[in-house]
């Protein structure tokens, strides 16, 4: 299929981007770094403990109200530090933007991150919006870092967010309608299964059919976890496992869930997609704080679905029954301005083609 002049940038046009200068780096970008639609940030040599999360809102820098707002300076040179759970740290990062007028980006957890319950938002200067870079933005990147279930050890470089970048479009939209995903959809299947479509595609959460453990749940008490150590921790040393029980699962408030859909997935090399973080129609918990899916991600045999989206999920306020089969998130799919030459799982480390119900990668495997 051929590509469209806007949508959002493959790897090589973030490419031409930093080369133009519109992504400025100290040091320069890493070749791990560049995602198929994507581009991971790395954070900066000093963290600055905060007691409350804030916007700059308009006119106003965020390095202005960190000399009003800062509790402490934490340095993570070398081996880094401890981003204790449950207090709040803002992170100049590495990278820094000089946009053109018509490119724009949005800001997500990495997989990993999410899947570790840290809750890591993107901020920029003159903002009032959490994860959202306008066209044109010319100025540094901060990450707010708030571990929720584990204490963790980052250091300079780790990389806890991921900026995915959009051209914007002369007319029309980037986001494919329920109409264009039920026609992509008839050319080559988005999902295994009936789809269900509403402002996406619809996901269901699986507790039945995945074998002795349907999801996890995060233990409250437990020793601290090195965000760029991988393949190290033995899961019941942080993660309680949860049996199947009749199709059911109670989410008790507060408490941090790692479940997978029923759906195995798929997404084209011409599009990409983000599962959204909450939607209330669906019930009150929010669901997959780490949202992207880049384009060749789910690839099975033959090319079919062969991936289920997991979902790093939350209750609030009350108890909420889940149900297998149950509603439970929504995938949107947008438009690619090109398509990448190299998809997920085709080139360097992809830790989750073809998963099932999945831990980060910092987890053995069971």
């Amino acid at each position: 299929m051929a590509s469209a002049a806007h949508g959002v940038l493959s790897c090589e046009q973030i490419r031409e981007l930093a080369a133009s200068g519109a992504i400025v780096a100290k040091p320069p970008i890493e070749e791990g770094q560049h995602q198929p639609a994507s581009l991971d940030l790395r954070l900066g040599p000093t963290a600055y403990r905060v007691r409350a999360s804030f916007l700059p809102g308009k006119r106003r820098s965020v390095e202005a109200l960190l000399a009003e707002l800062t509790y402490d300076e934490i340095d993570l040179r070398g081996a880094g530090a401890v981003l204790e759970r449950g207090c709040v740290y803002v992170i100049p990062l590495l990278e820094s933007l000089d946009l053109p007028e018509d490119v724009s980006g949005v800001a997500n957890p990495k997989s990993s991150t999410g899947r570790l319950d840290i809750f890591t938002r993107l901020i920029t200067d003159d903002t009032e919006i959490f994860d959202h870079v306008a066209a044109g933005y010319r100025g540094r990147l901060y990450a707010e870092v708030s571990p929720r279930s584990f204490s963790v050890r980052a250091r300079q470089g780790s990389r806890l967010d991921q900026l995915r970048l959009r051209r914007r479009a002369a007319a029309g939209e980037t986001t494919l309608s329920d109409v264009a995903l039920a026609a992509e959809h008839a050319r080559a299947p988005l999902a295994d299964g009936e789809l269900t479509l509403r402002d996406g595609v619809i996901l269901r959460v699986a507790l039945d059919g995945l074998g002795d453990v349907v999801g996890y749940r995060a233990q409250k008490h437990t020793d601290v976890i090195d965000v760029d150590r991988v393949d190290h921790y033995a899961i019941e040393d942080y993660w309680e496992r949860l049996a199947p029980r009749r199709g059911k699962l109670i989410l008790d408030p507060n408490e941090f869930y790692i479940l997978a859909s029923r759906e195995r997935i798929r997404i084209p090399s011409h599009l990409s997609a983000e599962m959204m973080a909450i939607d209330p129609a669906m019930g009150e918990f929010r669901v997959h704080y780490a949202g992207f899916f880049d384009p060749g991600f789910g690839y099975g045999a033959q090319g079919l679905p062969g991936s289920r989206a997991v979902l790093e999920v939350r209750s609030h306020d009350v108890p909420f029954i889940l149900e297998d089969g149950q509603v439970i998130g929504r995938l949107v799919y947008e438009q690619m301005a090109a398509e990448p030459k190299i998809l997920y799982g085709q080139g360097g480390v992809s830790n989750y083609q073809g998963q099932e119900l999945k831990l980060s990668k910092h987890f053995k495997a069971p």
